[in-house]
């Protein structure tokens, strides 16, 4: 790991519930201010840190004499809203002994969907982080639903990744980083100690994409660490319970798995559009357009698109994929959904017999388009 970690300046580092809490007793100040007086010897060390920090509704719950954990949309919402107010006032209170400040970003994904509010979110960010502040991230739990949440701070933690280019994501949890197998069950399970982030053999290792691990489990930190690596970040996943575990990490020794990046960094605007969790719209596409997009760079035309779902305007963000279902691309579209149903599976000549006027030859132009 040592010649990886040790060129890195830009770090996210994510902590999860159970390294913050005192197992439902709401946060574990001592736990608090082990992170934080980490972070404040790698600031001191001309590191830049954010933290991507889990515990809001934990500590809600506390505050509010809960014992159990609700299951009402509203009662969640309400619990992280007073365990937000906790969470900081403790983190400030941490960072304080170590001369600095925190400052609390709560995001959602419309703030990283619209391409105004990712712009400002970055600069918010990184003006920051030049005024050594310790941004302490975490989703906004008071306003969002299911249909709109990132689903987990493992994947939230990979966006803001990819929104500030750090150089690598930080993923601290109980576990020792990710196995061959379950340890549990198979006795013969081995430590990945690195691998490149992306490949396929990890998703089975972690239990495959359509397991019924719980939500933060590992197969969440593999895809968090696929796409971390789009914008160059290299992702390491390793016990937060580990002496020192980010000073030492920071040093090069090896800890947990190191999952590198080894793919090209997409520009910052492909970036954005890669990141988008949620669409508009599918487009279902043949086989020969799937190549045309993968070995020759080129635009979607509609004659490739074989079924259009969903309601969508023109310039909106849109997902591409193949029959079997898996990802191809994402991009924005230059008609809307009723528009594009007409025209799927014709000829760019056909648009304006289709349409009655004439269009873009192409449903996606490239430069708007980036493959997954």
């Amino acid at each position: 790991m040592k010649s990886v970690l040790t060129q890195c300046r830009r770090i996210v580092v994510k902590v999860g519930s159970s390294l913050v809490t005192n197992q439902g007793a709401g946060l574990d100040l001592n736990a608090l201010g082990n992170w934080a007086r980490q972070i404040a010897a790698l600031n001191a060390s001309g590191h830049e840190v954010v933290l991507v920090s889990s515990g809001a509704i934990a500590e809600g719950m506390q505050r509010l004499g809960w014992n159990t954990r609700p299951t009402s949309i509203h009662d969640l919402q309400a619990a992280a809203a007073v365990g937000q107010m906790g969470l900081v006032q403790a983190y400030e209170s941490c960072f304080r002994k170590h001369d600095l400040h925190a400052a609390q970003v709560l995001l959602t994904h419309a703030d990283l969907a619209d391409r105004e509010r990712y712009l400002n979110a970055r600069t918010t960010l990184t003006t920051l982080l030049s005024l050594h502040v310790i941004p302490i991230i975490n989703e906004n739990d008071t306003v969002v639903t299911d249909e709109i949440k990132f689903g987990d701070n493992d994947t939230l933690g990979a966006l803001v990744a990819n929104l500030i280019e750090a150089d690598v994501l930080i993923i601290l949890t109980d576990q020792t980083g990710l196995y061959t197998a379950d340890p549990r069950k198979d006795p013969g399970a081995t430590l990945v100690n690195e691998a490149k982030a992306g490949d396929a053999r990890l998703e089975s290792m972690a239990g495959g994409a359509g397991s019924s691990i719980g939500r933060g489990g590992m197969i969440t930190k593999i895809l968090a660490a696929k796409r971390a690596a789009r914008s160059g970040a290299h992702t390491v996943i390793a016990s937060g319970h580990e002496r020192d575990v980010l000073l030492r990490l920071l040093q090069g020794e090896a800890i947990g798995t190191l999952l590198t990046a080894t793919t090209l960094t997409l520009a910052a605007r492909k970036q954005w559009l890669a990141d988008h969790l949620q669409v508009a719209g599918k487009l279902v596409l043949d086989a020969g357009a799937i190549k045309a997009l993968r070995s020759g760079g080129k635009s979607l035309l509609p004659i490739g698109v074989k079924s259009v779902s969903g309601e969508f305007e023109r310039g909106e963000v849109v997902a591409c994929i193949g029959e079997d279902g898996s990802d191809i691309a994402r991009g924005l579209i230059n008609y809307n959904a009723g528009e594009a149903r007409l025209i799927a599976q014709h000829t760019s000549q056909e648009i304006e017999t289709l349409l009655g006027y004439g269009g873009d030859a192409e449903i996606i132009h490239r430069d708007n388009l980036v493959l997954l």
